[in-house]
């Protein structure tokens, strides 16, 4: 995680309406020079204020566009660290990426780092002599981790064409013509595995719950633990798993679900792929952000619904929902928060606004040319060869 410096105390001091007015008056001054994004996951004191918002590579594709389109000369991203390099890899080398707030990292993309992923893809081409290995990351991942993927003639994914790219890397990737590969999936193993389970795999959750012996389809590879499951467990392995998760979506329990389900036996219960596997079995539905977001907003009147993923994009949803009569819940009590993602409030905002106008250029996000080339690949890979769309995945398939 990168370090912000301290905020000047007269923003640390701003009220609510006078953060607005500083935005909105920076934002006139600024124009079309100015492109504001908002993730899913921002509170709502920042989300007012974007141009667009969406998920992160949506938010980056639309961003490249619509930059061209205005003549847009800063981005600003109100998401994470991985988000705004993923918009610089994107977007024309004339636009500036800013990040509010430099310390919004991801704790999910932190669990993958190049040295680490380079150890590992050595020990398992070392293992595994003459076996094809196609390297698939999850958007949610660091430019470095994208350019080793890219490098290694792997794409990228979301949770919403995860199953796609498993589909084209299983086949063989770039190429199909030298027979099937085996996957590495990084860095979330939750949506890996769900992945998998969803393709007909047999992963160690299977393997546990049914008390198997039968070694699975899916292994676990922890850099803190020089992979840590046995050679046979690799060699048997058709997906190797990276021990990361997110601190968001972990937060949901197999409990949750079945309380949701004694409090209103006909709820429908959804959640985000990124939960565990243990979750995902027994909900009655998974999907990516923006399938969630399509199967509230056209949920019928009077249907209720608990949902498995980040607080703020949940109590959007419910406050919308409402209105339609419809009920929508967070699928746990406990504070099921992007930590990081809230570090970018309307005092940074105001902040980093007001730098810019006048001429300072503060928490520039720049991927190397050397790195933005690789990971463009694996972008662009996976936009030529799986067509994003919000996919479902449901429980138990």
């Amino acid at each position: 995680m990168l370090l912000q410096t301290r905020l000047p105390d007269a923003y640390l001091r701003l009220g609510s309406d006078e953060a607005v007015r500083r935005i909105e008056a920076r934002r006139a001054e600024l124009g079309d020079r100015l492109l504001i994004l908002g993730h899913h996951y921002q509170q709502d004191d920042v989300i007012r204020h974007a141009d667009l918002t969406g998920d992160s590579l949506k938010l980056s594709r639309m961003a490249a566009e619509e930059a061209i389109r205005r003549g847009t000369e800063f981005i600003v991203f109100c998401g994470v660290h991985f988000m705004a390099e993923t918009a610089d890899i994107l977007t024309d080398e004339s636009v500036q990426v800013i990040l509010p707030d430099l310390s919004a990292g991801c704790s999910m993309a932190d669990m993958a780092q190049w040295d680490e992923v380079n150890d590992c893809w050595d020990a398992l081409t070392t293992l595994l002599p003459g076996e094809r290995i196609v390297p698939v990351t999850y958007v949610n991942s660091s430019a470095a981790v994208k350019a080793f993927v890219g490098m290694h003639g792997g794409a990228c994914c979301t949770s919403s064409n995860a199953g796609a790219v498993f589909d084209w890397a299983r086949a063989g990737g770039e190429r199909p013509e030298d027979g099937p590969a085996r996957v590495l999936f990084l860095p979330d193993q939750h949506l890996g595995r769900n992945t998998a389970h969803a393709r007909g795999l047999r992963t160690e959750v299977d393997a546990a719950r049914d008390g198997d012996a039968t070694l699975p389809q899916t292994a676990l590879w922890d850099p803190r633990k020089d992979g840590g499951a046995s050679d046979e467990a690799y060699r048997a392995a058709e997906v190797i798993l990276w021990a990361g998760h997110c601190s968001v979506h972990r937060l949901f329990r197999v409990e949750h679900v079945a309380a949701a389900k004694e409090r209103h036996p006909d709820c429908t219960v959804i959640v985000h792929p990124e939960c565990a596997q243990e979750i995902v079995d027994v909900a009655d539905v998974s999907g990516s952000t923006e399938y969630i977001i399509q199967a509230i907003e056209s949920a019928p009147e009077g249907s209720v619904w608990y949902v498995g993923t980040e607080v703020h994009l949940v109590d959007r949803l419910a406050r919308a929902a409402a209105s339609r009569g419809v009920e929508v819940r967070i699928l746990s009590d406990c504070q099921c928060l992007c930590t990081t993602m809230y570090r970018i409030d309307p005092p940074h905002l105001a902040w980093s606004l007001d730098r810019l106008a006048e001429g300072d250029v503060v928490n520039r996000i720049e991927v190397n040319a050397e790195a933005a080339r690789h990971a463009r690949a694996a972008l662009d890979r996976m936009l030529a060869n799986v067509p994003a769309s919000p996919v479902a995945v449901k429980s138990g398939t």
